[in-house]
């Protein structure tokens, strides 16, 4: 027997007699359109709101749903419930994604991929919003909106820009170590599946007694680390564009679920007093020798999205969602990034957003006193009071769930880190003793690649700042661009801000 037919309405549920002539006032198919057509106004109109605007950064992406289980007790650590057993199991929901380009771009783009993961717990969503590289290019929130303008297009042109991207890096040396993992094959990830991923942030995790650690999180795929080459990345995005979203979507569909074994690194506040490294600057990692990684749990992804839009286009990630046990760090690209996320959701879907169901807690409610705006579906409240404290007693915070004071002496002021020779130690220490033969030439030439593009004097100022992390790595991408190798070693020899000056578009004669 036939399946029974649904019938074909209007929004409000109003049978739709015909779908595919408009009611008009003339002879057979032609005439003019008449105004009361309410079903064709409808039709169009909707069709022309059917976009919102696409995020900034993680435009491109793919998505899915599993679970995340924990594997290895580290309440002591935590108080956060989620985290409180071995073999607890918590519903998630992964975006994976391209950091620069469109919606339309290719999965195979070199760029850093993007990594969240929000946690359905019962104390609320945890979102961990993270990359799959352990660092990033900056180390403040007030310089991301300039590092993104010079990753998109050029203002006049509109056009990917080499010159802008090359500037800004040279100018901002921090970035040398993200950089070099850029250009590398890991640059270029075989697909969503064959990636790690890393929170990059330090994060605080606190247990009931209010005693903290910091905390780093790692994501390591059970698929085995993959990447691609150049060539191959640039042969997949004439060929295949959306390989990585197709292959993750297809994997799922056949039951090959991907999975990932979670890890985390914990330092206690004493030692990161007395760190080699600022344990706060996401331009910098912890090593593993001084601080192991530490079994947590495993998240495997089983389920496919229904519908993209409703889930994948419309899910918001915030680095701001945590939930009891787990806080910020002083991170100063963390601290911009909890507004930012934030509100770019308010922007993007309304300040109703959470109340999209892929973004709505889903096992625990929400109480607020928030009321009102585009896309108020919750009831709104009700017929509750819309402020605090009130009289009614209903809702109530509760200190218990106040998280640890943490002790700080402070001068309130800008506070700008310059350069220092430590910032070229681990993207130099990567090159040496990470990278063999056959993976420093895919490097050196994929950023001379890129480079060759750039103008002459900026070309001699950033290969002056791959020689400074490693005099191989800056000779072999001098050389590659046809400079004078002793120019850039005096280059290297100067202090940023001299080194800036030498090669400015004033006095940079010399470096053309």
């Amino acid at each position: 027997m036939d399946k029974k037919k649904e019938l074909l309405t209007t929004v409000y549920g109003r049978p739709v007699a015909d779908d595919q002539a408009s009611i008009t006032a003339g002879v057979r198919d032609a005439g003019y359109t008449m105004l009361q057509d309410v079903h064709l106004l409808e039709k169009l109109a909707h069709f022309n709101r059917e976009r919102i605007p696409e995020r900034v950064v993680h435009a491109k992406g793919a998505g899915a749903g599993g679970y995340f289980e924990v594997t290895n007790d580290l309440s002591k650590y935590t108080r956060a419930a989620f985290l409180s057993k071995v073999g607890k199991k918590t519903e998630v929901f992964v975006r994976l994604s391209t950091v620069g380009g469109e919606r339309g771009s290719a999965d195979s783009a070199r760029d850093p991929r993007g990594f969240a993961v929000k946690f359905y717990t019962e104390e609320g969503n945890y979102d961990m919003v993270g990359n799959n590289t352990p660092v990033f290019f900056i180390r403040d929130a007030m310089k991301f909106p300039d590092f993104i303008h010079t990753q998109k297009r050029n203002p006049q042109t509109n056009t990917h820009d080499a010159t802008a991207f090359w500037d800004f890096l040279s100018l901002t040396p921090e970035a040398v170590h993200q950089t070099t993992i850029l250009f590398s094959d890991r640059g270029t990830p075989k697909d969503y599946r064959h990636m790690d991923g890393h929170s990059s942030h330090t994060y605080m995790w606190y247990n009931d007694k209010n005693e903290y650690v910091w905390i780093k999180y790692h994501f390591k795929t059970d698929q085995g680390n993959e990447t691609l080459t150049a060539q191959e990345a640039e042969a997949l995005a004439g060929s295949d564009p959306d390989h990585a979203t197709r292959d993750l979507f297809e994997a799922i569909e056949k039951g090959q679920y991907p999975s990932w074994t979670v890890y985390v690194q914990i330092m206690t506040p004493e030692q990161a007093k007395n760190y080699k490294f600022d344990p706060f600057d996401v331009t910098k990692v912890w090593y593993h020798a001084d601080f192991p990684l530490i079994p947590l749990g495993k998240m495997v992804l089983n389920r496919n999205p229904e519908n993209y839009f409703a889930e994948v286009e419309q899910s918001s990630f915030a680095p701001s969602a945590f939930v009891p046990g787990i806080g910020p760090s002083p991170d100063k690209l963390l601290q911009g990034r909890l507004f930012a996320y934030e509100d770019a959701h308010r922007y993007r879907l309304g300040a109703n957003h959470h109340q999209i169901p892929v973004n709505s807690p889903k096992n625990a409610k929400a109480h607020t006193f928030q009321r009102d705006g585009y896309m108020t579906v919750d009831g709104n409240g009700g017929k509750g009071v819309n402020y605090y404290p009130n009289s009614d007693f209903g809702i109530e915070p509760d200190k218990s769930f106040m998280p640890p004071v943490i002790d700080i002496q402070a001068s309130i002021g800008h506070h700008e880190r310059a350069t220092e020779d430590v910032d070229f130690v681990q993207a130099g220490e990567l090159y040496s003793r990470v990278l063999n033969d056959t993976q420093k030439d895919h490097l050196t030439r994929n950023i001379a690649g890129h480079m060759k593009g750039a103008k002459r004097n900026i070309q001699y100022r950033q290969a002056a700042i791959f020689y400074k992390a490693h005099e191989d790595y800056g000779t072999r991408i001098a050389r590659l661009l046809e400079l004078d190798i002793d120019k850039v070693k005096e280059l290297a020899a100067m202090s940023q801000q001299d080194r800036v000056a030498a090669t400015s578009k004033l006095t940079c004669d010399k470096y053309k």
